[in-house]
């Protein structure tokens, strides 16, 4: 067994498919951890995983995420600290940060991220506008 410890502060930064920033946080077998960072005002590109689902949690800044699943049922919910959802294997889904402060989750990927082609772009219901720092 290899034992994963990792302050996020020291997790690799990496940039997500869909614009977001991304602290690797542990992983094991069946599951990955992660910390996606949105800029302030930022609107992400909107994606479909091929493999994965995914389970967030927010803990700071204000937004909203879209969510379509396959079958065309959609909705848009606003999300901030507290607030957590599911992003199901097939669901389209797009998030933006609304206000001046970036907006912050926690994902859980099941099972772990498997690479870069594992997510691909999509229509979504905004124009991505994103931030560069």
């Amino acid at each position: 067994m290899d034992w994963i410890t990792r302050h996020v502060d020291d997790a690799p930064e990496v940039t997500a498919p869909d614009g977001s920033k991304v602290r690797i946080l542990a992983a094991c077998p069946r599951g990955s951890m992660a910390r996606f960072t949105l800029p302030a005002g930022a609107v992400s590109v909107a994606v479909a995983h091929r493999t994965v689902e995914e389970l967030w949690f927010f803990t700071s800044g204000r937004g909203r995420m879209w969510r379509r699943a396959p079958d065309g049922a959609e909705e848009i919910t606003e999300v901030g600290p507290g607030m957590s959802l599911s992003i199901p294997l097939g669901t389209r889904f797009q998030f933006r940060a609304d206000g001046d402060a970036p907006l912050v989750a926690i994902g859980v990927t099941m099972p772990p991220w498997p690479g870069a082609d594992e997510a691909y772009a999509v229509d979504g219901v905004w124009s991505p506008a994103i931030a560069r720092g």
